[in-house]
């Protein structure tokens, strides 16, 4: 059987705090997007979602974005960069437009989108999205395609993220400095909520929260677009680093304990089972040196683990509430979806649902053919929804051309010349 054509391809670069991923996808003939190479490296310059050491995050992309070549065995040299820092502010500017009753035409939508590209007010920060979401007859019938409907008022909900500068200079700096040009930089949550969420679940209202290692951001959609954003600096990095210090050992074997034997549930059988760990440095244990250590030394009950695991699970999801709580959502048939690296705990979804008091469920990436097992988690959602919404190619306001401005002849009024063009479009 011959395989499908790939007519283009889009390369996605997710730069996190704990790691850095590439994936190369490829849109077929036939309409889907088949992976064709990915690659990973540890993240070695970013914290809290921001770049600080410009030079070992330039290296882990450049790695990153190589290993992703040679398994795709192709070159790139776009690609779609993702960016989770905790200065990005969410806002839906609404702008309308009388028609008198009128078809509306292009050239009403064209005029209605540039007034709205020339009202939004950055304050100061950087643009980082202005996409046009939903249309409005009437002020209150919303629809996909007003072209052709009749409509006394016309209007638009523009979703707009803005962002401080200077971190996104810093992070296009950084991939240029790769060797690779900046298609276009995407709001984490935005790419993510395209590769977790069902279009009915954007539509009626949904929380999205994304785990990430140095940051959780919670964003909420309602009416096919997103409403709201807050970001939380705490994440799955902040366990890690608890494990570290409670146990005094090192991060990297704090963050295998976390992974293997983690979990955000309590059981029973968790005060009997033990776990090993190397003291740090190779130094031999000392009893009682660190919380839950037993009289052997070099073991620690997995309650223990789980306790202080949940310790600081209990302090996110409480900002986890408080955000969703600042930004009206209604418990009341709402739903959450985790996704990100945190998201992979065991146990943690039953944890969120009883923290939260809302339905929970797991986000993980769909909508790629051939995705490697290792790339199907919750943490690969923000890379897959890169990949998506580089394919997707949406409509910005940002580099949307100015319409031409209409000239009237002077005895003309407006209601005249709409009348007179209702008259040769219907009869």
């Amino acid at each position: 059987m011959a395989q499908p054509k790939v007519e283009k391809l889009i390369t996605a670069v997710d730069i996190g705090s704990w790691k850095v991923s590439a994936l190369i996808a490829g849109r077929t003939d036939t309409g889907e997007l088949a992976i064709l190479g990915t690659g990973q490296r540890e993240s070695r310059g970013v914290r809290r979602g921001f770049i600080a050491d410009m030079e070992r995050t330039e290296l882990a992309v450049r790695e990153t974005v190589e290993q992703a070549e040679r398994v795709a065995g192709t070159n790139i040299e776009d690609v779609w960069v993702s960016f989770s820092g905790g200065s990005l502010v969410s806002d839906v500017v609404t702008v309308e437009r009388d028609m008198g009753g009128y078809r509306v035409e292009q050239a009403d939508i064209d005029d209605l989108l540039t007034t709205g590209q020339q009202g939004i007010d950055p304050d100061g920060r950087i643009i980082l999205h202005a996409q046009p979401t939903c249309f409005t007859i009437n002020g209150k019938v919303p629809v996909k395609k007003p072209m052709g409907m009749h409509a006394d008022l016309l209007g638009v909900d523009i979703h707009v993220v803005l962002a401080d500068g200077a971190p996104l200079a810093n992070l296009d700096l950084c991939v240029r400095g790769a060797y690779l040009n900046v298609n276009s930089i995407v709001a984490s949550p935005i790419a993510t909520g395209l590769a977790c969420l069902s279009e009915e679940e954007r539509d009626l209202g949904v929380a999205l929260v994304e785990i990430g290692a140095g940051v959780t951001n919670v964003s909420l959609y309602a009416g096919g677009m997103l409403v709201g954003l807050h970001s939380i600096p705490l994440g799955a990095s902040d366990i890690t680093d608890d494990i570290a210090s409670s146990f005094g050992i090192r991060r990297s074997q704090a963050e295998r304990i976390k992974c293997f034997y983690g979990s955000a549930m309590q059981n029973p059988r968790d005060f009997r089972e033990m776990i090993e760990i190397a003291p740090p440095h190779g130094d031999v244990a000392v009893p009682g040196q660190a919380a839950g250590l037993n009289a052997e030394g070099g073991k620690i009950t997995r309650a223990a683990l789980v306790g202080v695991i949940c310790e600081r699970l209990n302090q996110i999801m409480t900002e986890v509430n408080a955000a969703l709580a600042g930004m009206g959502f209604n418990s009341t048939g709402r739903q959450v979806v985790l996704t990100g690296g945190g998201a992979e705990m065991k146990g943690i979804a039953d944890y969120a649902q009883g923290a939260l008091g809302r339905a929970v469920r797991i986000g993980r990436p769909r909508g790629l053919s051939a995705m490697p097992e290792a790339h199907s988690g919750p943490a690969f959602a923000t890379l897959a929804g890169l990949a998506l919404y580089g394919a997707s190619n949406p409509v910005d306001l940002r580099t949307m051309a100015p319409a031409p401005q209409t000239v009237h002849r002077l005895g003309a009024p407006l209601w005249w010349q709409r009348m007179m063009r209702a008259i040769k479009t219907n009869y």
